[in-house]
């Protein structure tokens, strides 16, 4: 009797269990309720920027515009013949998902990869859109491809694939045009100019990972990406600076500089073992000592000038 009655309510709780994910998919898929989707899209913004850093002189910034609903057909009548996409598929997911980049991106991302600095004034043509900025917009393509997928890593292991590159909205099919989908906008900022990125998710590929994007994953979002990180303390590391060694400094009037003449000599109370400052940016750092060796000056480090700056050089060898 205590068996029927465990199987029974094993029965009724996953009977409960379908009927609430039948009505919630037929609710659709509400944003505001899966709070790791803007966090998502923020990775996915994060990573192309770094991207395109490593592969252009002049900075790009890319950052989270929106999150909304929005029917794919609506988003695709936008952007007609103003844009490309690129249709993506997870075997994972067995889904499609589109992003897409337009007009004004692909023409600013090729000004940047060819190293232009923003002073000429950008392109306002119609035009269908070259060879070269198609397979520029390719190389582009994969790399959102790739920060997508490690965007969701911490949801879902997934791979997304490049199936095919669209100018036509007509053929980036994904879905029946009145289909309901989560669109992403993304915005981009380089040389003085812009333009838009945009990911169209349909909510039946979402819709299997609803729980998991529901719940706020603090201790994976939180965390530094370590890459980042390193590279950026590598790129501080690489900063050339200048260092200027003071052995001695004395006020004189203005009268006094202006009657210095080509050959005057000017007197020092320092000697040799007086102490020199080593200062750069005009901020002291250390005191040395002054030194002789192979027939040049040397300085030998005696001590750090500011307790704050010790904690500084510290945390830079520590790292």
């Amino acid at each position: 009797m205590i068996e029927a009655a465990t199987a029974s309510s094993n029965a009724s709780s996953s009977e409960r269990a379908m009927i609430a994910d039948r009505l919630l998919d037929a609710a659709g898929i509400s944003v505001d309720r899966l709070p790791m989707l803007p966090v998502v899209f923020d990775r996915m913004a994060r990573l192309m920027a770094d991207a395109m850093r490593q592969k252009s002189p002049s900075p790009s910034y890319i950052s989270v515009s929106y999150v909304e609903n929005n029917r794919i057909g609506d988003v695709l009548d936008e952007f007609e013949s103003n844009a490309l996409v690129a249709v993506l598929y997870s075997p994972e997911w067995d889904a499609r998902v589109l992003v897409g980049f337009d007009r004004d991106f692909i023409f600013t991302l090729v000004d940047v990869l060819f190293g232009a600095d923003g002073t000429e004034p950008p392109i306002d043509d119609e035009r269908p859109f070259s060879n070269i900025e198609t397979r520029i917009a390719r190389t582009m393509f994969e790399v959102a491809a790739k920060a997508l997928a490690e965007s969701f890593a911490p949801i879902a292991e997934t791979t997304l694939k490049i199936e095919r590159i669209e100018s036509r909205m007509d053929f980036a099919v994904v879905g029946r045009r009145n289909n309901p989908a989560v669109v992403a906008r993304l915005l981009q900022q380089a040389i003085g100019r812009g333009g838009e990125v945009f990911i169209v998710m349909p909510h039946s590929t979402l819709n299997p990972l609803r729980q998991r994007l529901s719940q706020v994953l603090s201790g994976e979002m939180s965390s530094r990406d370590k890459q980042w990180t390193q590279h950026f303390h590598n790129e501080i590391q690489r900063t050339e600076v200048k260092l200027e060694a003071i052995l001695e400094e004395r006020e004189m009037s203005l009268g006094d500089l202006a009657n210095l003449r080509v050959g005057q000599v000017i007197e020092l109370q320092a000697t040799a073992r007086s102490p020199v400052t080593l200062a750069c940016n005009d901020q002291p750092v250390f005191t040395c000592q002054l030194g002789q060796l192979n027939g040049s000056y040397t300085l030998q480090i005696e001590e750090l000038i500011h307790e704050e700056e010790k904690d500084l050089f510290d945390d830079l060898r520590n790292r």
